[in-house]
């Protein structure tokens, strides 16, 4: 069965390649520019993974991973966080995030680590 990936990401562009390159790599896939409730997001897509920007309107990579890992329901979700700024993420620290990967980001690398944490 396909492993189900919900990517938040607000850049319409970046969003359209991640959604065309997993689904060409076997996974089922939900794209959403933003989300108001991570939760309801959650238990309407059921991800085995969240791919979240750090930089969204209206909150940020961060805030929702930090919600997913600190909810005893939602805590065993692997969440990659992919920023443009490595050092704002870093130096605001971890979210408790499983995986950070840097725009640009080379796409087989991303592959790897989402394969990695989906197993």
């Amino acid at each position: 069965m396909a492993k189900q990936i919900l990517i938040i990401e607000d850049d319409e562009d970046i969003l359209q390649v991640l959604e065309t390159v997993l689904v060409q790599n076997d996974f089922t896939v939900k794209g959403l520019s933003r989300t108001d409730d991570i939760f309801k997001s959650i238990e309407e897509h059921k991800p085995d993974l969240v791919l979240t920007d750090y930089l969204l309107s209206g909150t940020n990579g961060g805030k929702i991973c930090q919600l997913i890992k600190g909810n005893k329901d939602t805590n065993h979700i692997p969440v990659i966080l992919i920023s443009a700024y490595p050092e704002l993420a870093i130096s605001l620290g971890t979210f408790g995030f499983d995986a950070f990967i840097t725009k640009p980001f080379d796409i087989n690398i991303l592959l790897k680590k989402i394969h990695s944490l989906v197993r």
